[in-house]
């Protein structure tokens, strides 16, 4: 049976962890030595296989959502994977965004005045600097929540979501237009007509809530035109949310496998394991498991345990 739960866990931790040894090198270095596949070591000087903050917020994600959806939940699984290791590849936090850091620490503090009701308004009091990538790299476990749910609703529950750790409206909507790309894929429509459908409906719904052009303007070569006309050059893979959006759709849209999904998108250098992971979402649900080169995933961390978490989440929405 098709489980595209597991295609797109191993689509994110699979990426992420080809990624990590690649992180913070520059495009130049990375086009005169450029990844070729799984290696160990690297950056953080950790074993083949390892994932990173990408996949154990992902994974914390996955996990809540088997018993349903509670932003208290959620956040009380991320305070565990920064204070406690939860859901790591080997005992340890190696890598964590300085917003998500924070916003970690600011979760706590509502849980301990015991006030839910804040989680949810988190998004009322957003912050332009609060555009990073790291909503985006753990939100593909939502899509099989949200699917098939109308796009208002489902705009609601991305923004609660992106906004326990970044809650401008900017991150909320990347999140939105990759789940919604995200959602067209998992019927398996072909990758450009899905992406076409995507622009279509976003736009759609923007001219439904008034989205202000101060905003969309962010999406323009995304939404309002067409990311893969795109020049290589233009492309950018750093921490703004926005750069790997567009980074991970092109790839994805230009590329014809996984495998050059992956590799093409880490050699552009800067935040390899994030950007990866978040093209390596929408690869790993277009392309499947049997996609995937046999060597990354099992070389991959913790991989049982990934398998075992994905087959409950199916259980839970897909089967």
């Amino acid at each position: 049976m098709i489980n595209k739960v597991t295609d797109a866990l191993l689509g994110v931790s699979v990426g992420d962890a080809v990624g990590v040894p690649f992180e913070f090198r520059k495009r130049d270095e990375m086009l005169s030595n450029p990844a070729t596949g799984m290696v160990g070591y690297g950056t953080y000087n950790l074993p083949m296989g390892t994932w990173s903050d990408d996949s154990s917020l992902t994974f914390c994600l996955a996990e809540s959502l088997i018993n349903g959806y509670d932003l208290k939940d959620i956040s009380e699984r991320f305070i565990l994977w920064k204070e406690e290791a939860y859901w790591t590849a080997n005992g340890r936090v190696f890598d964590c965004g300085i917003t998500t850091s924070a916003a970690i620490s600011r979760l706590k503090h509502i849980i301990e005045d015991n006030n839910s009701e804040a989680l949810k308004n988190l998004k009322r009091h957003s912050e332009i600097n609060e555009n990073g990538n790291g909503s985006l790299m753990r939100i593909i476990p939502l899509l099989f929540y949200i699917k098939g749910l109308p796009i208002e609703k489902q705009f609601d529950i991305v923004w609660e979501l992106s906004a326990l750790t970044h809650r401008h409206i900017i991150a909320a909507m990347s999140c939105m237009i990759y789940l919604k790309f995200a959602e067209k894929l998992l019927s398996e429509m072909d990758k450009d007509l899905a992406y076409a459908e995507t622009r279509k409906e976003i736009l759609q719904f923007w001219a439904q809530i008034d989205f202000p052009e101060t905003e969309s303007i962010y999406f323009n070569k995304l939404i309002q035109q067409d990311i893969k006309t795109v020049k290589i050059d233009d492309l950018r893979s750093g921490g703004f949310v926005i750069e790997v959006l567009e980074s991970s759709f092109w790839f994805f849209l230009n590329e014809s496998s996984y495998e050059n999904t992956i590799l093409s998108i880490i050699n552009i250098g800067h935040d390899t394991d994030t950007s990866a992971a978040i093209a390596g979402g929408l690869a790993g649900i277009y392309y499947g498991r049997k996609g995937i080169p046999e060597h990354w995933f099992n070389s991959l961390a913790r991989l049982n345990d990934i398998l075992a978490l994905a087959e409950k989440l199916n259980n839970k929405y897909c089967s």
